[in-house]
């Protein structure tokens, strides 16, 4: 019995140890598959993971240094409702107060040229820019530009850091971008925000028939967070190029709430150029009205859908704008462009709205030349336009050769005419607008022979001798019938 049960006893240990030698080798020839991770394999995974998203450290520490914080105190106008006021003038009296706000600005020279928001910086009787390293200066503004919301100001400094302009034609959908500005105020100056590309050539609700307002938006939308107190300053791209100047946001409440706004690089850079070289925008423009192809434009040609549109208009997609108007002696009039005419492209650049019309023709000056290509009655037609100018400041170039004088037009005098009325120099009045030209009597086809006692030749002659004038300007001339013109005006 005992044997029997020794011999059972070791039986059941030979077959333990089998099962042991079985499962340990198992466990050997398997290892790979059934094996713990090790702390280097976890780390790798990891490691793995992170590199799906940008290293924006670099961009992060080189922009933080470009960003001021830019404070400012401003006049305010409002109405003082005062029952004594109103009894006796029978209207409330305007008054006026200090306020204080503030922004952020992106250091842009060296020297100290600073970009910011025109909105942050309008009617300041005192700006104070804040640098990253503490150091504060006094701030004058160099000039501002209220069409595309950017305004350029300037402290006496060297050596600044500065943040390079990027193109920001070259973004793309979903690109990783930094907001970097002073939300909030002082405490929350130099902070860093991240998102992505949400949208570009965001406009601003209008009127269809409004796009051709002296209002150039084409804002990159992010969801970069954005509040009060970030506007004017950067938006970067993960190389650490300036791409945009945060402008606006769309909230409910006045906070962020997802979509952040930015005047893009490349308008910024053509306005903040034409303010140091001239000391204002010279702005082009065509001479349109415009409107986007889409469900508005149905309504208002009075077509049943938008695909009924397209298919009596003899257009392929919604792509371009229709012209709905072309100002009488503007660019587009004088080159052949025709209401009705659909506008696809500017200087081989395809236009998909009005806004894309806006921003090319916003980078070039008056006097440039442009290619035009649109399509009338289903075919394209390429039309070359000479560019004008919007504003109507002295010596600004409107037209081919055309520079505006307080309200005209001025261009040398054609040679037959001046000898048709024997002259011997002139420039021509070709237009004549509201200003004190007309009020003092100009007409158009006037020919201007002297200016305070001296003869002129170009407009630009005309420019030079009243901008040199202290107190009034005196015009000599021959009116379009051939009559002697004499008149004058005072510069104040």
């Amino acid at each position: 019995m005992k044997k029997s049960i020794l011999t059972v006893a070791l039986s059941v240990l030979l077959s333990m140890l089998a099962a042991y030698g079985v499962l340990k080798a198992a466990n050997v020839e398997g290892s790979d598959k059934m094996s713990t991770p090790s702390t280097n394999e976890v780390t790798k995974t990891v490691n793995l993971a992170q590199s799906d998203y940008p290293d924006l450290t670099y961009a992060a520490e080189a922009a933080v240094e470009a960003v001021v914080y830019v404070e400012v105190t401003a006049t305010q106008q409002y109405q003082m409702d005062d029952p004594f006021f109103r009894f006796f003038f029978g209207e409330s009296v305007p008054q006026s107060r200090q306020v204080q706000g503030s922004g952020s600005g992106v250091i842009i020279r060296p020297d100290g040229y600073i970009v910011t928001n025109n909105h942050v910086v309008a009617n300041a009787t005192k700006i104070q820019v804040t640098l990253n390293d503490n150091k504060t200066y006094e701030a004058t503004v160099i000039g501002s530009d209220p069409a595309t919301d950017v305004a350029l100001i300037k402290i006496d400094a060297q050596g600044l850091p500065t943040l390079p302009f990027g193109d920001s034609d070259q973004l793309r959908l979903g690109e990783w971008v930094l907001a970097v500005g002073s939300p909030m105020g002082y405490q929350l100056r130099g902070t860093i925000t991240a998102g992505i590309v949400s949208a570009k050539g965001r406009q601003m609700a209008h009127d269809p028939r409004e796009n051709n307002t002296l209002q150039i938006e084409s804002f990159i939308q992010t969801d970069a967070a954005v509040n009060p107190g970030n506007s004017g300053g950067a938006l970067v791209n993960k190389t650490g190029e300036l791409v945009g100047i945060n402008t606006a946001i769309v909230s409910q409440t006045g906070s962020y709430s997802g979509y952040s706004f930015a005047v893009p690089a490349n308008i910024v850079k053509k306005v903040v150029g034409d303010l140091i070289d001239f000391g204002s925008v010279k702005r082009a423009v065509l001479g349109i009205q415009m409107v986007d192809l889409g469900e508005a434009l149905a309504k208002i040609l009075k077509y049943d859908s938008v695909d009924d549109m397209l298919k009596k208009m003899k257009l392929s997609s919604t792509d371009g704008v229709y012209i709905d108007e072309v100002v009488k002696g503007g660019a587009a009039d004088k080159a052949g462009v025709q209401k009705g005419d659909v506008l696809v492209a500017v200087d081989g650049q395809k236009v998909k709205n009005g806004s894309a019309v806006q921003v090319k023709v916003n980078s070039y000056h008056p006097g440039d030349k442009a290619q035009l290509t649109v399509i009338r009655d289903g075919k394209e037609k390429a039309i070359e336009v000479t560019l004008q100018g919007s504003s109507t400041e002295n010596g600004t170039v409107v037209g081919d050769g055309e520079i505006a004088f307080y309200g005209t037009t001025l261009k040398e005098a054609p040679k037959d005419l001046l000898e048709k009325f024997g002259l011997k120099n002139g420039v021509q009045v070709t237009s004549v607008g509201n200003g004190k030209m007309l009020e003092a009597g100009a007409s158009e086809g006037l020919i201007i022979t002297y200016v305070n006692d001296q003869p002129v030749s170009k407009p630009q002659d005309v420019v030079d001798i009243a901008k040199a004038a202290k107190r009034s300007v005196y015009i000599e001339g021959v009116t379009a019938n051939g009559r002697k013109a004499f008149f004058g005006f005072g510069k104040e």
